[in-house]
């Protein structure tokens, strides 16, 4: 049985930076993942998508991100299981807890991270008759790397971040890039609106909207889409195309965690926002598996949570200690290992 002081379900970047949190509190993590490897959405949806909130990064990559992450916390010597999914739970009569995977690996600790992101997913696919049949010969639902693109016709369908976002970016990259929405508003940032349609005056990317894709042509390979425009005449145009990526986001499913007793709402986990623990003692939800009024999905916002949240566990793990916040200017950051390094911007907890 493994055993840690927060155990943490999601290796995503909250899940990551949690570690980082709880190191300076000289609390030691375990992360259960189902994914192969660290990093969540950011490893392996979108590692080469550029994320633009990320405080002091004007643009940093997702997957450069994750290893930044990954180097950040390595002094404090987290522990691993990934390729399996956390499957049930068990409160032990002395109030910790035991999960075990869907391969029966068991992990025991008092406090109990979630920081499953969205859970498990899926994308949303667009209704049409013959998508399955390019799935993977010119229909992709993610995009891993935005090489494969290379001087090449792609059309994406979508009005939230991602669409806009793999848009701007591939229009440096593919020959010829096409927006498809079915309205002219979109849901994503005003300032990733502003830069679409720059492009589009600069005649560098094709904005169709309001319209719909509602034909794939091809024999084996996708060859060309059908768009109907959205208008009294519902005009009906053609467009080859080398790729069709219909980025309509991701159905999320929170799996067997939904089973585990905690207050649900809306397919995420209500937390009280004064530590984000869950309406079981000892058990948090932080990032975008959690909900609270006000609640924004944002990276960011996962890192505010998973920094209160250690600070709650370390209470709750050493009820007859006290801390003191300073920083770590005064001391630098001292690690498992041994090794201590300097990190002015970063701020420590002197345990006392």
């Amino acid at each position: 049985m493994i055993k840690t002081d927060i155990l943490i379900i999601g290796a995503g970047p909250t899940g990551l930076f949690a570690v980082f949190e709880a190191g300076l509190l000289k609390l030691k993590c375990h992360l259960i993942d189902a994914l192969p490897q660290a990093g969540g959405q950011c490893s392996e949806i979108y590692p080469k998508k550029p994320i633009y909130d990320i405080p002091g990064f004007p643009e940093v990559l997702a997957g450069d991100l994750v290893d930044n992450l990954m180097e950040q916390i390595k002094s404090f010597q987290p522990g691993f299981t990934l390729g399996e999914r956390a499957e049930t739970i068990k409160k032990l009569e002395d109030g910790t807890f035991v999960v075990t995977t869907n391969k029966g690996t068991e992990h025991h600790a008092p406090v109990v991270a979630i920081a499953g992101g969205l859970g498990s997913f899926e994308p949303r696919k667009p209704l049409l008759e013959n998508l399955s049949k390019f799935e993977d010969n010119g229909v992709a639902y993610m995009i891993k790397d935005p090489e494969v693109y290379r001087d090449k016709k792609v059309i994406i369908a979508g009005g939230g971040d991602s669409a806009l976002d793999w848009s701007i970016f591939l229009a440096d990259v593919a020959s010829q890039v096409t927006l498809v929405h079915r309205r002219n508003e979109f849901r994503g940032a005003l300032d990733s609106v502003e830069k679409v349609q720059e492009l589009k005056d600069k005649g560098k990317l094709n904005l169709i909207t309001p319209a719909e894709i509602i034909g794939l042509n091809g024999d084996t390979q996708l060859e060309s889409v059908l768009i109907r425009k959205i208008s009294d005449d519902n005009e009906e145009l053609v467009l080859e195309v080398d790729d069709f990526i219909p980025l309509f986001g991701l159905s999320p499913k929170l799996g067997p965690i939904g089973d585990w007793g905690l207050e649900i709402e809306k397919n995420a986990i209500k937390v009280d926002t004064f530590d984000y623990q869950t309406n079981i003692p000892g058990i948090y939800a932080i990032g975008d598996v959690n909900t609270y009024p006000g609640k924004l999905k944002l990276i960011l916002c996962g890192f505010h949570e998973a920094t209160l949240m250690c600070q709650s566990a370390f209470q709750k793990i050493h009820p007859d200690k006290k801390y003191v916040m300073k920083y770590t200017t005064v001391g630098g950051v001292s690690g498992f290992d041994g090794t201590k390094k300097e990190a002015p911007k970063a701020v420590v907890k002197a345990i006392e």
